[in-house]
């Protein structure tokens, strides 16, 4: 159990730092609401439209392909950092190369797909 002990002592030190100045400034803090402050908008002036207005797919679309293909592209930088290794190593420099030819052969052929269904169209 005295393992655990630092554990928990971290996990409430955070919580108290995490709870304790928020709620130090909701008992502290003044409390005068009026009508501006309750508004929905600081701006000046009334909203023109409904805050909850649909965005168009295709925004969240391009924002996932964009995650999609960078944290992919992400997967590069390991392998580049022994790609020294790989070449020095008689046994496994084939497989090195193979591995990361599949790798990048399937990267681009989600990148010809997107591109030939018009994922990547902005109209």
């Amino acid at each position: 159990m005295e393992n655990y002990f630092p554990i928990l002592m971290f996990v409430l030190v955070g919580v108290v730092v995490g709870v304790l100045p928020t709620a130090l400034g909701f008992v502290l803090g003044p409390n005068k609401p009026d009508p501006e402050k309750l508004s929905p908008y600081e701006c000046g002036f009334e909203a023109f439209e409904d805050a909850r207005m649909k965005f168009d797919v295709r925004y969240y679309l391009i924002a996932i392909l964009f995650i999609l293909f960078d944290l992919e592209i992400a997967f590069l930088f390991p392998w580049a950092t022994i790609f020294k290794d790989i070449v020095a190593s008689e046994s496994i420099r084939l497989f090195g190369f193979i591995e990361m030819l599949v790798f990048v052969v399937i990267l681009v052929i989600g990148y010809v797909y997107a591109w030939a269904k018009g994922a990547l169209e902005w109209e």
